[in-house]
């Protein structure tokens, strides 16, 4: 049976009948780990453990599935091709989505164009990328507006955006606006979606709801203070929300109904050599920044997991994508290149490494 997006309502749910492993439903108003628990299932469940019954394996790929997207300026092209092939896959549903930068653009054009189903998606994905690298493709690799569009690392000199861009031109919503239907989005999302910013004043995380969601917050989220003006939101600055959640996934997990979550990095992690020269260096120090949030993030559940301190982190499965693992020579690569072969390319091996996740057996998974 192939199941339809977008209830809503207080009790907006995934259909966790195909599998054993979900066994709760969570109204999104609850926020801590663990409300909403049917003790009864879980009187079942020791009552198995007791008898030496072993539970029935979880259908694979994950019926109801929480994806937590990466940011990292044009290799969010990765994450495109992961998202697309995923789409195919009609019986996963999608409950929850975090992001910030790229993985915050490439959520809400998931859900804005999810709204009209799944092919919509697909197209609405693909049209903005090929946006993106068409407008680059007539700008100078050195001008602001070009590290607008790419939010690159160490593309330019470190002197302050309102000098090197004073207009503040930023391509980046010109192509959000002309995709996304905010009002209707906010309105209709079919997903629960939580967009990461760096609030400037005190550094906390703030997220952004479906709910709340317009052109300024996915800017914010995108926001590289190097090379961008500062995103002010009813009168709030912020920058990119790599810097305190790449993406948020404590909040993600809080939020979602799924016992699956992936994580969709595409920020390298590791380099084969030392780098020497000041654009390297400076690269390097930014994917080390955009990494150590995340890492933190995973360590953190991970301990929770381990100690099983609630039914809902009991049965959660955390999975990871690493776009370095599938693109050879990605740590090397410029994050604001926005060429279209170096895009299609990461989008291959987005789906590639999808396509992989998928597949693998469901006793391996």
């Amino acid at each position: 049976m192939v199941a339809a997006f977008g209830r809503s309502g207080a009790t907006r749910q995934c259909d966790l009948r195909h599998s054993n492993a979900h066994i709760a439903v969570h109204n999104d108003h609850q926020r801590r780990f663990g409300e909403g628990e049917d003790p009864m299932m879980g009187m079942i469940q020791q009552a198995r453990a007791f008898l030496g019954a072993r539970a029935p394996a979880p259908a694979w790929p994950p019926r109801c599935l929480s994806l937590g997207l990466q940011g990292g300026g044009s290799f969010g092209a990765f994450t495109w091709g992961v998202l697309d092939r995923l789409l195919e896959e009609r019986e996963v549903r999608l409950d929850a989505i975090s992001g910030a930068s790229a993985g915050a653009v490439n959520a809400v054009l998931l859900a804005s164009g999810m709204i009209e189903g799944r092919a919509e998606a697909q197209a609405r994905l693909a049209r903005f990328w090929k946006r993106m690298s068409h407008a680059a493709s007539f700008l100078p690799a050195t001008s602001p507006a070009a590290a607008a569009i790419g939010g690159g690392f160490g593309l330019l000199p470190r002197l302050s955006p309102y000098l090197l861009n004073p207009f503040d031109l930023n391509p980046l919503r010109e192509a959000l606006v002309a995709e996304i239907d905010f009002e209707r989005l906010r309105a209709r999302s079919p997903v629960k979606l939580l967009i990461g910013a760096t609030r400037v004043r005190d550094g906390h995380l703030r997220i952004f709801r479906e709910s709340e969601l317009s052109v300024e917050a996915v800017l914010a989220s995108a926001c590289l203070p190097l090379i961008h003006h500062t995103v002010e939101v009813e009168g709030e600055p912020y920058w990119d929300g790599g810097y305190v959640a790449n993406p948020p996934l404590i909040p993600l997990v809080l939020a979602s109904e799924a016992a699956n979550v992936l994580v969709v990095q595409v920020t390298p992690t590791k380099v084969e050599r030392l780098p020497t020269t000041p654009r390297e260096i400076a690269r390097r120090i930014d994917q080390i920044n955009f990494n150590s949030t995340l890492n933190a993030e995973i360590g953190a559940l991970k301990v929770a997991m381990g100690l099983g301190a609630t039914p809902k982190l009991r049965r959660l499965r955390i999975d990871q994508i690493s776009a370095q693992d599938e693109f050879e020579g990605l740590a090397e690569e410029n994050a604001a290149n926005l060429g279209w072969d170096f895009l299609e390319r990461l989008r291959e091996s987005g789906r590639g490494a999808a396509e992989a996740w998928i597949a693998q057996p469901a006793a391996q998974a």
